[in-house]
């Protein structure tokens, strides 16, 4: 049996009330964070190997490292709890049911690189986890363990929840701080990076809900632990945010590098009506397809870019064979066109003309030519824009034509869906 780290209290009654976070050692790990000097801190928490869980899969300790421990002007920590990431539901789970966790989290990775204030940038539509949070810290200011002299150490901590508008690119860091600021969120050009001037103009570190609900744990028990839970460079576990047609979709926390055959099989009791295996998305939509062939993969970050995929968010999107894959990628075509803030004009242009492409091919009027149009497109977006957006669409894109092909020319050719019209399964 996996051990239980981030989803050990989802289960247990009244789990997001401070005195059910302290029964069972919650805030202990700040108090043993506090005694300890704020760059010994750092150094256990990159020994364990700890990886930003959000997508990007930075070393944690890395970037905190990154602020410079002088500073003119007020450090800032701030969260990304906006979890954007289509098909993506892990954070939310931390913040309704455990948001304590992630208060302790902040609080001790602002002590360790000079911060003393922390925002919860939360997407606008998590009526429930921003209630939850706000009752949370509350609790935690009456106790004394937010706000002056935390735990009479002489450690000053603040935290704010604020409330995104529902903003997909507000989940890129820098577009999360503009947006923070009060301004529009669009991302800025880097450099100067945000551990050098971001919220405010001051030194910024931007960490995911569930990187910062591991740290408590880390302290605790040590990166020799942490670092065991997982292979080499992917130390821990891993909320597994598992969808589509599976027969138990739903989050699970696995070891990191778990393989991808277990999960879909074993955890999540197999394919839906035990119909066959078509494709897999395996890190939320921004990440390339894996067709059916490709799932004897770890779940990790270093072996997903191996075979040309990512890890992402962790958020595993399971499609069967009754699935249509120019239409699975045209609605998220249209999802990344309707997300793209309009900023560069690789994405501006190029992300909407690829869903143009996209529904009409999937509508039956698709041309000789669209398929090496579309990727042309995508050659021009990558890597030619401010923010991964454009990347986030142009790559799926690629890989849904590079994996599945046939489907695409035969739906030019016959003007049809080869699979069928779309029956709702419900």
């Amino acid at each position: 049996m996996a051990e239980k780290v981030l989803s050990a209290r989802f289960e247990t009654a009244d789990s997001m009330s401070l005195a059910t976070y302290q029964a069972d050692g919650g805030y202990t790990a700040l108090k043993k964070a506090l005694e300890m000097k704020p760059e010994e801190v750092i150094e256990v928490v990159k020994a364990s190997g700890l990886r930003g869980r959000g997508g990007a899969g930075f070393p944690a300790g890395l970037k905190w490292s990154f602020v410079p421990k002088e500073s003119d002007k007020p450090k800032y920590l701030c969260v990304n709890a906006d979890e954007g990431e289509p098909g993506t539901f892990k954070d939310r789970y931390i913040m309704e049911l455990d948001p304590h966790a992630i208060i302790e989290g902040s609080a001790i990775t602002c002590y360790a690189f000079g911060s003393n204030v922390a925002y919860i940038y939360v997407r606008g539509e998590f009526k429930l986890p921003i209630k939850r949070l706000e009752q949370a810290l509350a609790e935690a200011r009456q106790a004394g363990l937010v706000g002056k002299n935390v735990l009479e150490s002489g450690f000053d901590f603040e935290m704010w929840v604020h409330p995104g508008a529902g903003a997909y690119i507000c989940g890129e860091e820098t577009a999360l701080i503009e947006s923070n600021e009060g301004h529009r969120g669009m991302p800025r050009l880097k450099p100067p990076f945000p551990a050098v001037v971001g919220l405010f103009g001051g030194p910024t570190v931007v960490n995911n809900v569930e990187t910062l609900a591991f740290v408590p744990h880390i302290i605790n028990k040590g990166a020799e632990w942490f670092a065991g839970l997982g292979p080499e460079k992917n130390g821990g576990t891993k909320l597994y945010g598992v969808s589509g047609h599976v027969k138990k979709p739903g989050i699970y926390e696995l070891p990191m590098g778990t393989p991808l055959r277990e999960i879909i099989y074993d955890h999540c009791g197999g394919i839906r009506n035990d119909r066959e295996l078509k494709a897999v998305i395996p890190g939320g939509s921004s990440t390339p397809v894996l067709t059916a062939d490709e799932i004897d993969v770890n779940m990790d970050f270093d072996s997903l870019a191996k075979i040309g995929s990512m890890l992402g968010s962790g958020a595993i999107i399971v499609m069967d064979q009754t699935t249509c894959m120019v239409r699975a990628i045209t609605r998220l075509g249209k999802f990344y066109a309707h997300e793209s803030c309009g900023q560069c004009t690789p994405c501006r242009e190029g992300v909407p003309w690829i869903h143009k492409i996209l529904e009409r091919i999937e509508n039956g009027q698709g041309r000789v030519g669209d398929i090496d149009l579309l990727l042309s497109i995508c050659d021009n977006i990558q890597g030619n824009t401010i923010c991964p957006l454009g990347d986030a669409c142009a790559m799926p894109v690629r890989g849904f034509i590079d994996k599945f092909s046939p489907e695409f020319e035969e739906h030019i050719e016959k003007g049809k869906c080869p699979i069928g019209p779309f029956v709702k399964p419900w």
